[in-house]
């Protein structure tokens, strides 16, 4: 018997290609789903738990941020001299001049130790575009990738071509005004130990990368770093190259590991090196006790305190219009998915 295809039939056309996806019930949103009746009662209900439940953690968030001592002093108008004050760029850049500043603050109240030392910056735009891209990551991880310095000009390579470690603008800018305490004639030790996230020190920061050609240009940004010890054990550089989101911010500079007796009188010897002025910046030194919720911050139970009012509010309100204007609820059976459950008409 013979092919009963006929010659004249001529060759079959190729199968076209289709992009229409396999069928799912999850590609087709044909999935189990809940879908609740939002009824008088079910929604005057969530407003009441919201607001029953946020107004208390507003509350004791606020009586936490109370009970945190803070001792903020400004410093870098007090710190620059009269003679200075017409020319404050000049007085911070000089290498002659003494910039060495004592203060005495009053402790307000009993601050019960550890008490956190802060700086804090403002004007300090750390989140600028061009700023945070200036380092190089690979760099401070290893010291294989010393030379890796991507996107690090002009703090990239010395002028004879030599390469700075840890190069960048971040790492260049580093804070370096310092501070000492002292009552009674009494030197305060400062604890400048686990200052840094323990996962930057471990991941992001080499025990074999070491600071080489770092301020060795014609202009010095900041701090120096010892170069004799790795970058994961130099905790104020690892603090620093934490970028802030916002202009204001502050930065743990170190610790206090003792109280502080109301009334107290701590001298603070401050070494204002640190060049704001260009810029029109703000320095402060701070000094903070801490709670359950950390440092001072009243944002976080006032935002609970008015979502929780206005949700009481609403259920309130919620509830008199229901009283007063009952309306008659539809027969939920004659919905599309309680006639086919499974979705389809």
């Amino acid at each position: 018997m013979g092919d009963s295809t006929s010659p004249s039939d001529g060759p079959a056309e190729p199968r076209r290609k289709s992009k229409k996806p396999k069928y799912s019930r999850f590609t087709q949103q044909e999935l189990p789903a809940c879908k609740p009746l939002l009824t008088p009662m079910i929604v005057i209900t969530t407003f009441a738990l919201i607001g029953i439940i946020f107004i208390p953690i507003g509350l004791a968030s606020l009586s936490a941020s109370e009970q945190v001592v803070e001792i903020v002093y400004q410093y870098d108008a007090d710190c620059n001299p009269e003679q200075s004050q017409n020319d404050k760029v000049a007085f911070i850049q000089s290498s002659v001049t003494n910039k060495t500043c004592i203060r005495t603050l009053n402790v307000p109240r009993h601050m019960d130790g550890p008490v956190h030392i802060y700086y804090e910056l403002d004007n300090f735009y750390q989140n600028h575009r061009r700023y945070v891209k200036s380092r190089s990551d690979k760099q401070l991880r290893s010291k294989a990738s010393e030379k890796v310095t991507t996107n690090c000009a002009p703090e990239a390579t010395t002028s004879d071509g030599s390469v700075i470690v840890p190069c960048g603008l971040i790492a260049w800018s580093l804070f370096n005004d310092t501070y000492s305490f002292a009552i009674d004639s009494k030197t305060i030790e400062v604890n400048k130990k686990n200052i840094a996230w323990e996962s930057d020190k471990e991941h992001k920061f080499g025990n074999d990368v070491y600071p080489k050609n770092f301020q060795m240009g014609g202009l010095i940004g900041g701090a120096k770093l010892n170069a004799s010890i790795p970058l994961s054990e130099q905790e104020d550089l690892i603090v620093w190259m934490r970028t802030a989101a916002l202009p204001k911010f502050r930065k743990l500079y170190g610790r206090i590991e003792m109280d502080l007796d109301a009334n107290e009188q701590i001298v603070v010897t401050i070494q204002n090196n640190y060049n704001t002025y260009s810029f029109e910046g703000k320095k402060k030194l701070v000094l903070s006790t801490t709670s359950w919720i950390g440092g001072k911050n009243d944002f976080l139970g006032t935002a609970y305190l008015t979502v929780g009012s206005l949700c009481l509010f609403l259920a309130m309100a919620f509830i008199v219009l229901y009283l007063l204007k009952p309306r008659t609820l539809g027969d939920p059976s004659y919905l599309s998915w309680n006639r086919n459950p499974d979705g389809h008409y």
